[in-house]
């Protein structure tokens, strides 16, 4: 979606397997499938849609270091006319330790966007309040999953397409609801996380994007 809007160049962060404390639901061998599996997802998909040359996509867990310190330069370069954004798609203590890291003053040009307290509410290292508490600014938008993790026969036109890059768009997204770990997916093809993305892309909170997309609205940046 962020190519096919023209806005790849905006994207300064990209980190995966935010959950820094593997839960004992899930083995050691699965738990390093899901990272590999996570990481060919970025790398491939980015190698495939072009325009993405300038980022590195971190895991978060066998990166960690790195990605808080990828994270702590994009809080540092935002400014009043230039704020971050930040998805939150998943556990916030990435966010938190790279604001920890930084200078409070930044804090001010950070905004959150989330859609889930799940995702709030799930941390290691943080609570969702001590995230608010640096200052950032929290951007809430309605729960995603009720129109965009819907059953998979909604997302057939992905897995026709013609163009073989959405084929693996849709292929990934199978991936994700065969696991046998994970098993609210069932059925579902999710992209929920990515209603974030079309929030911002249709202009957030400072120019009424669009709060709760549709598998419509996402196929029109497809």
């Amino acid at each position: 979606m962020l190519k096919s809007a023209g806005l790849e160049d905006r994207l300064v962060h990209y980190s995966h397997s935010c959950d820094l404390v593997r839960d004992d639901r899930i083995s050691e061998k699965a738990e390093k499938e899901r990272h590999h599996l996570m990481q060919i997802a970025c790398d491939m998909t980015a190698r495939r849609w072009t325009g993405f040359e300038h980022l590195t996509f971190f895991d978060a867990i066998w990166q960690k270091q790195e990605t808080i310190n990828d994270l702590a330069w994009a809080i540092n370069a935002s400014t009043k006319n230039d704020p971050l954004w930040i998805i939150e798609a998943g556990e916030p203590d990435i966010i938190g330790l790279a604001l920890q890291k930084t200078p409070k003053e930044k804090h001010k040009f950070v905004k959150v966007i989330t859609h889930h307290p799940a995702n709030d509410n799930a941390g290691d290292f943080y609570t969702w309040q001590q995230i608010l508490d640096f200052g950032i600014e929290e951007v809430r938008i309605p729960d995603q999953n009720i129109k965009l993790k819907v059953p998979i026969a909604q997302w057939n036109w992905a897995k026709n397409h013609s163009d073989s890059r959405i084929q693996l768009i849709w292929t990934l997204g199978k991936l994700a609801e065969v696991d046998d770990v994970v098993r609210f997916q069932k059925g579902k093809w999710d992209c929920s996380d990515a209603g974030m993305i079309l929030y911002w892309i249709t202009g957030a909170n400072k120019n009424n994007g669009l709060k709760q997309g549709t598998v419509d609205d996402v196929k029109k940046y497809y």
